[in-house]
């Protein structure tokens, strides 16, 4: 797999997909097979693992084949079988966790991880987005008010520039403690080197933390935010916006034209409102 392609994803995606990769290139050379799509299926079929893991293995393999050029249909067409078994309904989530609980953890790390934290429950987002960011994406940064563009981060790079949920406005609790968080960051280097497994890791070896994985954290952020939504605090496009759900086309989502014409600063970040939904997480 070419660095150039590597680069496209996270650290924590591109280790997982480096490793797969590896794998099928061990199994297909002790059988004597073609390197492609057709053998990526075989080896899926024979690995053994439950629906939910042959569904992601055969969605990594089928998004490496693409990144590098070459045909991935047969990988699309058993990623679209998996799904109609019902292997996209996922056996164990995260447990949610609580603002509380989280920020609780997170001021007695280094200041680092905990700059990585505060954004991620901020912005509704994995650890792998949060951790990833650098000062660059960082638009603006005061003690009321800390605006990211997820554009330059090695997963956003892959995305649509033009779609509101590249920005995040971050306003209300925990932003002035962001801001003198981000003061300390070193510049353009990842906020966090931790990656998703080691702080999966880190967790379940902590006893205040025994029972949440990363993923938690986002889980943990959306469920403070539904019960904003019975009481019409918040419309649910915002939420889709800031957890960056929203496909194109929704409501109150401006056109991928607008945005282009608009350009990427400050003032378009305000435009789309995730500043509404970040003051109440």
């Amino acid at each position: 797999m070419s660095a150039v392609v590597a680069d496209m994803w996270a650290r924590s995606t591109t280790q997982e997909r480096r490793s797969l990769w590896r794998r099928l290139q061990a199994w297909t050379t002790e059988r004597g097979l073609g390197m492609n799509a057709d053998s990526a299926c075989l080896f899926m079929a024979a690995t053994g693992v439950r629906p939910q893991g042959q569904l992601a293995c055969t969605k990594a393999l089928s998004a490496s084949f693409g990144a590098m050029g070459f045909e991935n249909h047969p990988l699309r067409v058993l990623a679209k079988a998996l799904r109609g078994g019902g292997a996209a309904i996922p056996e164990n989530q995260a447990t949610p966790i609580e603002r509380r609980k989280l920020v609780s953890w997170a001021r007695q790390q280094q200041s680092s991880v905990r700059l990585a934290v505060l954004v991620a429950w901020k912005t509704a987002s994995r650890w792998a987005e949060a951790a990833n960011l650098s000062s660059v994406q960082f638009l603006l940064v005061t003690q009321k008010e800390v605006i990211v563009d997820w554009f330059q981060t090695p997963k956003g790079r892959t995305q649509d520039p033009f779609k509101a949920s590249r920005f995040a406005v971050i306003q209300g609790p925990l932003t002035a403690e962001i801001a003198v968080l981000y003061a300390k960051c070193a510049p353009f280097a990842p906020l966090s080197a931790l990656t998703t497994s080691a702080l999966d890791a880190l967790w379940g070896q902590s006893t205040q933390m025994q029972g949440y994985t990363a993923h938690s954290i986002k889980r943990g952020a959306v469920k403070h935010l539904l019960p904003l939504l019975t009481s019409g605090k918040l419309s649910p496009h915002l939420i889709d916006r800031l957890t960056k759900h929203e496909e194109e086309g929704g409501p109150g989502t401006l056109s991928r034209t607008t945005l282009r014409y608009a350009g990427g600063d400050v003032d378009l970040a305000r435009a789309l409102e995730t500043g509404k939904v970040t003051k109440h997480l």
